[in-house]
């Protein structure tokens, strides 16, 4: 019983980063007039190197498909994106960053660089990689299709 209370403080704590880093996130990335979720999705498609749906970008950021959507059309509506139709799937068209969403995006990448570079200095070798592993781990124990329980006995 302690290591599921133990699991359950963690989850707890990450509630409380998430949502402070989102807030920190969304006066940081104000600069560039984006919010967290909007610099979420400019990132994902930035780091892929490729167009993408929004289905890949949801289930790479992980976030519902409806909510990149909503960002997606802001930022296309914004003009930092471009946006073409799928060969493989008419009804999922491919979006990637327009020439001044690629402005936006590299604009506050280098400032957010420049953070990380402070914030890192604060954590002991070994640290970040042991909570990256970590958190992956957990997020693989727990898929969204798994989300009413149907694999408990893992």
């Amino acid at each position: 019983m302690e290591q599921a209370k133990l699991l359950s403080d963690t989850v707890l704590a990450i509630f409380r980063a998430n949502g402070r880093l989102i807030a920190w996130g969304d006066h940081f990335a104000a600069a560039q007039a984006l919010t967290s979720a909007r610099w979420q999705m400019l990132g994902a498609l930035a780091l892929a190197g490729e167009p993408l749906t929004a289905p890949q970008i949801a289930d790479s950021m992980g976030v519902s498909r409806q909510g990149a959507q909503k960002q997606l059309n802001l930022l296309f509506a914004d003009g930092l994106l471009t946006r073409t139709p799928n060969p493989a799937h008419q009804r999922s068209p491919l979006y990637w960053l327009s020439a001044a969403g690629q402005q936006c995006f590299n604009e506050v990448d280098s400032r957010w660089r420049q953070h990380a570079l402070k914030v890192a200095a604060s954590f002991a070798p070994g640290e970040l990689e042991s909570v990256q592993r970590l958190l992956d781990k957990l997020a693989s124990l727990h898929p969204p299709e798994d989300a009413k329980g149907e694999n408990d006995a893992r």
